[in-house]
């Protein structure tokens, strides 16, 4: 097996002498993957108090989300380009600094205006740390190892958007909203000083020349989706002129990228990247991944809460089964992915996701929590048996030269597909809603019997105030769930292709027991 073939070669990477070396290396990247995936959401929870605190309205305050997540979605594309160019050790050094510098400024942020700006600085520094640290993993241990060490890095990018909300409410609660951005300052100086001192840098190519032209016609289309996706449950989607407007820079961004990048002879993004069908699979199951991840994560406290009557604190506990089955399954996956075919690991999530998604699409508010708590389990486990392999299937055939650009655009189309699972989600749950609202109140009247015998107790006449309102309230509660069903099942569909994709996969090398991978110089 050649080393171009098996994704790995001491050309390109550089060798440690020691197992600390390499620990160290490892703790220090994944601690700038964490920083960034808890501050895509441990500001959630701090908004209401920001608002008060910057003098902002409840619309404007939004943006210190959304500029974040903008300016993180433009800059993830081009990390391949500034680590071949720059070394991949000076980019991370400078990203993680710029990271944390801008989380001091956010927190020290004295009106509205400064804040976005600086978000901004903190979503443009923290972009590239997730597809860095990866490629720094993959790039520290040979193939037979790197089933568990992307089961550690999956964990970090896993467990931070979850940790988020309950870390910014503890900070928020027992200091102010401004120590969400001050916790990041340790874990900032840790990982820059150890990744300062044992990192080693890669070979760096002054001549490279950067495609100016297709980076701006990218980051058009990624800014306007991005914009659209955010502002446009608000905005009531097309009927609002600047929905339109985001919707026709976004389409004109990406065609104009397009053509740029099949007609330049050295673009930002390789197309060779495109040419590797095992890459080009994985970047459409982790756009599935992120739309079901992101997207069922946000509908299930509000169902929980809403319908299902149970407070925040065993909210919290009902769903953490899906984060225990998340883990326990990327452990298990980083330990067999090497030694069986990657292919049926993850067409085995993909199944356990499509049940999971069709036992949720038939819940009702009454459902037992022991079936709630079984359900999500297994959702869990499923995430986490694609997750790992996904990440192994999409380097095993891919040249190192190309492992960071593989790794950021792995990263943008989770970014994409969670943005987009939670905007269409939610779109769904709310024109749903109002639709099945109106369906089931067509049939309340004073000649329904079954409303008048469900009604015993009181006197059955929707035209008095108090029993009009509680009729309004069990129609809405159904509608609600037909919508949340609704919801589930639009999830179910688009997993399917999952499953399917795997077959376009090319089979990833696997090793007996004891043995090791053999990669020739």
């Amino acid at each position: 097996m050649t080393a171009r073939s098996a994704g790995f070669t001491q050309a390109h990477t550089p060798v440690y002498e020691t197992k600390f070396e390499l620990r160290i290396i490892m703790l220090c990247s994944m601690a700038g993957t964490l920083m960034q995936a808890l501050d895509s959401t441990i500001a959630n929870v701090a908004l209401p108090y920001m608002q008060g605190g910057l003098a902002a309205s409840r619309d404007q305050v939004t943006w210190v989300l959304t500029s974040y997540i903008v300016a993180a979605a433009i800059m993830t594309a081009p990390v391949g380009w500034l680590a071949a160019r720059f070394g991949r050790k000076n980019l991370a050094i400078v990203c993680i600094s710029g990271f944390t510098v801008a989380s001091m400024l956010c927190g020290a942020a004295q009106n509205l205006d400064q804040m976005i700006i600086f978000r901004l600085l903190q979503g443009a520094f923290g972009a590239a740390l997730s597809p860095l640290s990866q490629s720094i993993m993959l790039d520290l241990y040979p193939p037979e190892k790197r089933g568990s060490v992307m089961a550690i890095w999956g964990m970090g990018v896993m467990v931070g958007p979850i940790l988020g909300p309950t870390l910014g409410g503890y900070l928020t609660d027992v200091y102010n909203w401004r120590w969400v951005f001050y916790v990041n300052l340790p874990f900032g100086i840790a990982a820059v000083t150890g990744i300062w001192l044992f990192l080693k840098e890669t070979n760096r190519d002054s001549t490279l020349k950067f495609d100016w032209w297709g980076f701006a016609y990218l980051a058009l289309a990624l800014a306007s989706l991005q914009l659209m996706l955010d502002r446009g449950t608000n905005k009531a989607w097309f009927e609002s002129p600047e929905i339109l407007a985001e919707a026709v820079l976004a389409g004109l961004g990406a065609y104009l990228f397009l053509i740029q990048m099949f007609t330049t002879d050295r673009p930002f993004i390789p197309k060779a990247l495109f040419k590797d069908r095992n890459l080009v699979s994985a970047l459409v199951l982790m756009f599935v991944t992120g739309l079901v991840m992101v997207a069922s994560s946000a509908l299930l406290p509000p169902y929980l809460q809403d319908l299902g009557g149970y407070s925040v604190t065993d909210t919290g506990l009902l769903m953490a089964p899906r984060g225990v089955g998340t883990m326990i399954a990327m452990v298990v996956a980083g330990r067999i992915a090497s030694r069986v075919d990657a292919r049926h690991i993850i067409a085995a999530g993909a199944m356990m996701i499509l049940w999971s998604m069709w036992e949720m699409s038939k819940w009702t508010p009454s459902i037992a929590p022991w079936s709630l708590i079984s359900t999500t389990f297994v959702q869990g486990i499923g995430m986490g048996l694609v997750f790992v392999p996904m990440n192994l299937v999409a380097f095993a055939t891919l040249s190192p030269l190309l492992r960071t650009d593989g790794s950021a655009m792995i990263n943008l189309m989770r970014n994409v597909g969670s943005a987009i699972g939670v905007s269409v989600t939610t779109t769904i749950l709310v024109n749903d809603t109002q639709t099945a609202h109106a369906a089931i109140a067509s049939h309340v009247s004073l000649f329904n019997r079954a409303l008048s015998v469900g009604m015993q107790g009181m006197m059955w006449n929707p035209r008095i105030p108090m029993t009009a309102n509680m009729l309004n309230q069990v129609v809405d509660s159904n509608a609600q769930v037909i919508a949340y069903s609704n919801d589930f099942l639009f999830m179910l569909i688009i997993s399917i292709p999952a499953v399917f994709v795997t077959f376009f996969m090319k089979k990833p090398p696997t090793l007996a027991a004891g043995e090791k991978l053999e990669i020739s110089e």
